[in-house]
């Protein structure tokens, strides 16, 4: 079992090109090089890994093939942290016997799994080497399928492989000032539960106290994957506007909020900067 510690920008795809080229414009870059994944999740019918927040799923990597178990984890400064199995496998078959030595294995009917949802892209990958830290750059263009549909899949990851965990939210900040993006709480596997109609996000707000940080993010990411409208009220902000005013992003949050509050889809505002740079400045805040 292994911990990964990773952002995930959501990136318009005519903007992946300009992320890309500004990336390796950086010191200390170099491209590693370019991958194509497919990726097969499992589930049982009734959704019982994903209540658990939990995925599966069988990756093809040219001519290899992985089996990986996540859980969903936690949120910590922007950056998602989770426990992960990977286990080599020989052909396409899931091993039942992998996931049975797993926390999982006691809680899910296992002969119950099925195929529910794929995600198909292109991968490039970029490396940051900053003395002792290094960071994986993973810049995704594909989509994500099930049930005869699709929908786009354009992402970029920074990954953490080793140091300093604050430099994530350096590059993704840096990033942010360059091309438009969202700080995407929702994860592909929960996008690809959301297309196969096994997963919709609540999007309640705080029930009249006020919202912390990981909340008021999590509600921009589900109102991006479900085009419905940000629920909040301003009583609920509070936390909100004062991390914003410490962290000098008030006319941001301003924008922001005023466009959320006249309705204005997330899917909207992320074709400017100011969401994703006020996302980022509150999670380092």
């Amino acid at each position: 079992m292994a911990q990964e510690l990773e952002i995930k920008l959501s990136v318009a795809q005519s903007d992946l090109d300009q992320a890309v080229a500004w990336l390796l414009s950086q010191p200390n870059t170099y491209e590693s090089g370019t991958l194509q994944l497919g990726n097969t999740y499992y589930d049982t019918p009734e959704g019982d890994l994903n209540r658990q927040k939990i995925a599966l799923r069988i990756r093809k990597m040219g001519d290899k093939y992985i089996q990986t178990l996540k859980t969903r984890g936690e949120f910590v400064d922007g950056a998602h942290r989770r426990q992960e199995w990977e286990w080599p496998l020989v052909g396409t078959k899931l091993k039942m016997g992998l996931i049975a030595d797993t926390p999982v294995g006691q809680s899910v009917n296992l002969a119950a799994l099925q195929p529910v949802f794929e995600t198909n892209f292109e991968r490039r990958v970029v490396m940051i080497e900053q003395g002792e830290t290094l960071i994986e750059v993973a810049i995704d263009s594909g989509k994500i399928v099930a049930g005869g549909h699709s929908r786009p899949l354009n992402e970029i990851e920074f990954e953490l492989k080793e140091g300093d965990a604050s430099a994530l939210l350096t590059w993704a900040r840096r990033l942010a000032d360059e091309v438009p993006v969202l700080l995407n709480l929702v994860s592909k596997a929960e996008q690809g539960y959301y297309q196969a109609g096994l997963y919709r996000p609540s999007l309640e707000g705080g029930a009249n106290s006020e919202l912390t940080v990981n909340e008021f993010l999590f509600l921009l990411s589900a109102s991006w994957l479900t085009g419905q409208p940000v629920p909040v009220h301003e009583d609920e902000l509070g936390t909100i506007g004062r991390l914003a005013s410490a962290c000098g992003v008030s006319a941001l949050y301003q924008q922001v909020i005023r466009s959320l509050a006249d309705g204005a889809p997330v899917s909207d505002l992320v074709s400017g900067k100011e969401l994703g740079q006020l996302q980022l400045a509150i999670a380092a805040g």
